[in-house]
């Protein structure tokens, strides 16, 4: 997972738990998946799909 994709998730992340708090409802806890695959920096989405955000090497 590219450092770009890593910063966006883990923003969308807390956003989203942000909103489920101020919101008051258990929505947020979605929060919890883009902000875990950022901090671990993996994401089983791509598996599948053959899918990376990394810069290759030349």
């Amino acid at each position: 997972m590219g450092s770009m994709d890593r910063g966006l998730r883990a923003l969308v992340g807390i956003g989203l738990i942000a909103w489920g708090v101020t919101a008051q409802n258990w929505w947020g806890a979605i929060g919890i998946i883009p902000l875990f695959t950022a901090a671990i920096g993996w994401c089983p989405a791509y598996l599948p799909f053959g899918l990376s955000s990394c810069k290759t090497p030349k």
